[in-house]
């Protein structure tokens, strides 16, 4: 059953009577109707009555709205005001630039900017190579979005995706020291993305796309990959895939499993789960059948489009057909990225033993993660209040961190394994219940860092070589 979490938080002033009694009395009409009580703060007090903010968490907007009435029905209570406390979290904004370099005098002013900024911009069109140490380049990524795909929300566009822009580049700084910047384009014209991002380039170094819907997602990368000189990520597809690999790294160990010996379906054949399908080849894994709202992946199968045919010609070495349920029948590993409630206990009954599911829809997964547990051995989902949380955060600060480092030009399908294998190490000893560290662990991105950095020198994708300082 869902639980009142902080998402759907609010704070509610409230003038009630003075007695005893008051707090719980307020507390108990919360909790009747299901809401949880996290605060509770007196802001004035009089002999006839008191005034609190009492912070409660909720399921939804109208449960909100049912904690309100609940509240107001107390004898002799009256609800002032409802503050909605994610949207006040937001107003004006998450993110702001601030001056890494102190201006206090005319001496500050002429080397920071005219006429001693000259010097530095004809060294830089001497040398364009020292954009990278001699501005924001060096630290900076611009977080790309056409706002067509905003989480499971759809296609809300790019004002809309403003909010989540703005908590990736948070995320960025908060986890890695990675100045970002939302850059949210009003368009979804694929060959306008590409150009504009092609020409705002030079101000960064790395670009990571974000919540840009398939299958245009795929062509927008990989021309990107081809015209520039700098790193192109599209989180959505490979943020998601090394963490889900790390995950899958650990749960292997607690069932006793090999990717060479097991069976992965993978539900959902967009973003996210063509790049996974794409990383566990890369780990030879033995078999992976791809799942999509028309069934099992085959080459045989008519009609599909070029994402489709690359995915059918990877995956599937029996070329087996049907439905999702017989693909779960024998298999090893169920990875879901699709959507919500798509199957039961009955067909993880069916899966192999010591059987793996990670069940990564969000909000809702693809099977409740208690029924899941009936039979499967580990099971994991995308949400906050269950164990073994698959999150990006877990991956795309510290990625980016060793891109930087490095000043990287590309990125490779070996820098995402070791960032993943990075992940999965920070667990020393993993269980069912702890198979990925927590998303405030603060070895993760440090160490995903490294492990991204010295890929990129191995690979020769390092523009500055190892040992040469910053």
């Amino acid at each position: 059953m869902p639980i009142p979490g902080p998402g759907y938080a609010i704070t509610a002033r409230v003038e009630a009577p003075a007695s005893a009694s008051a707090a719980g009395d307020l507390a108990v009409a919360v909790g009747r109707v299901g809401g949880v009580v996290t605060a509770y703060d007196v802001v004035e007090a009089r002999t006839d009555a008191i005034v609190v903010d009492i912070s409660c968490n909720a399921l939804n907007e109208t449960h909100a709205d049912e904690i309100t009435t609940a509240l107001e029905a107390l004898p002799g209570v009256s609800v002032r005001k409802v503050s909605d406390r994610t949207f006040l979290l937001h107003l004006g904004g998450k993110i702001e630039i601030q001056s890494k370099v102190s201006l206090r005098n005319r001496d500050d002013l002429s080397r920071a900017y005219t006429p001693g900024v000259a010097r530095v911009c004809q060294a830089i069109a001497a040398n364009p190579a020292d954009a990278r140490r001699l501005t924001i380049k060096r630290n900076t990524v611009a977080v790309v979005t056409d706002g067509s795909a905003v989480l499971g929300l759809g296609n809300l566009g790019a004002a809309a995706a403003m909010p989540v822009m703005e908590g990736k580049a948070a995320l960025f700084k908060r986890f890695a020291g990675v100045d970002a910047w939302p850059v949210c384009l009003d368009t979804q014209d694929t060959e306008e993305i590409i150009r504009t991002v092609q020409i705002l380039a030079p101000a960064y170094g790395g670009i990571n796309l974000e919540d840009i819907a398939a299958p245009r997602c795929f062509e927008i990368e990989r021309r990107l990959r081809e015209l520039l000189d700098i790193p192109v990520f599209h989180d959505d597809q490979h943020g998601t895939a090394v963490v889900v690999l790390a995950a899958l790294r650990n749960a292997l160990r607690v069932v006793g499993k090999k990717f060479a010996d097991i069976r992965v379906v993978v539900c959902g054949v967009g973003a996210a789960g063509s790049a996974i399908i794409r990383l566990l080849n890369s780990e030879q894994t033995a078999d992976v059948v791809a799942v999509d709202i028309a069934g099992i992946v085959h080459r045989d199968r008519a009609g599909m489009d070029a994402n489709l045919v690359e995915i059918a010609a990877m995956t599937n070495v029996g070329n087996m057909s049907g439905s999702l349920a017989d693909a779960l029948v024998g298999a090893d590993v169920f990875i879901g990225v699709s959507a919500p409630n798509l199957f039961g206990a009955d067909e993880v009954a069916t899966m192999a033993e010591g059987a793996v599911v990670f069940a990564l829809a969000n909000p809702d997964p693809e099977i409740d993660p208690a029924v899941a547990h009936q039979h499967a051995a580990v099971v994991a989902t995308g949400r906050s209040d269950y164990p073994n949380q698959i999150n990006n955060v877990l991956a795309f600060p510290g990625v980016f961190r060793g891109l930087l480092d490095a000043h990287a030009r590309d990125i490779t399908d070996t820098m995402l394994l070791a960032a993943s294998a990075a992940i999965a190490d920070v667990v020393a000893e993993p269980n069912p219940s702890f198979i990925v560290p927590s998303v405030f662990d603060t070895s993760v991105a440090p160490a995903v860092a490294e492990a991204v950095r010295a890929a990129a020198i191995r690979n020769g994708e390092a523009a500055r070589p190892a040992g040469r300082p910053a």
